[in-house]
């Protein structure tokens, strides 16, 4: 079970976000989210120097060459799945190296390939074999760019450079998230979660937190710095 913690920053959240109908939207919607937290995403990664590719990042499994390649390798797999792939084949190539000797190429080519697998005709109405579940394209792209979002304050943090995201992507996200993960096995809003994925941080925020800082830590981060 989730801590009270958990329970109390998921309805803190939520109390915070403005009440407004909750769906995903359409396609050029959709994929003005994906470029933007990708684009996110590419600017942190560009700054990253020779020396810190092997940098702790706030994902205590990965180190800064670790993340990257959960990204393009992330985007390749979401390829994977819309081409009829199935979880299993996704979660076997996960850890795979994805960036070479190019890491900046690398991720943004993937970036691409996804958003291309992703525009072709019925993508976003196909339901994909997800790790977590089965989704629709249109869902599993609304994962993608959460995590695209929340990763790139991971590579911020790790570097110490710019953290603030985009505003509009983490207001999107923090008012779908029920939205973004319905009916998957293991999500940032559920008490039951075995805690694989999400782990909200066991702080609590002040009153005054930005939609930022709570979306941060409902997705397990602490984002006062100690």
């Amino acid at each position: 079970m989730r801590s009270v913690s958990h329970q109390n920053a998921v309805s803190d959240l939520r109390q915070h976000a403005p009440a407004k109908a909750v769906r995903l939207h359409g396609m050029t919607e959709m994929f003005d989210l994906f470029v933007r937290s990708s684009a996110e995403f590419e600017w942190r990664l560009r700054l990253v120097r020779s020396g810190q590719w092997t940098w702790p990042t706030p994902c205590t499994e990965w180190n800064v060459r670790q993340l990257v390649n959960h990204m393009a390798r992330g985007n390749l797999n979401y390829v994977g799945l819309v081409r009829g792939g199935s979880s299993a084949e996704f979660l076997r190539l996960r850890d795979a190296d994805a960036l070479g000797a190019d890491p900046v190429g690398a991720y943004t080519r993937s970036v691409q390939a996804c958003a291309d697998e992703f525009g072709r005709p019925g993508a976003l109405d196909r339901v994909l074999d997800y790790p977590l579940g089965p989704v629709t394209g249109r869902q599993a792209l609304a994962v993608r760019i959460t995590d695209a979002t929340i990763h790139t304050w991971d590579l911020a943090r790790a570097l110490g450079v710019e953290e603030k995201l985009d505003p509009g992507l983490v207001e999107w996200i923090g008012d779908h998230l029920d939205t973004i993960y319905a009916g998957l096995a293991e999500t940032p809003v559920s008490a039951e979660t075995t805690h694989r994925f999400f782990a909200a941080a066991e702080d609590t925020l002040p009153e005054r937190a930005s939609k930022q800082d709570r979306l941060l830590h409902l997705m397990g981060r602490k984002p006062a710095r100690a």
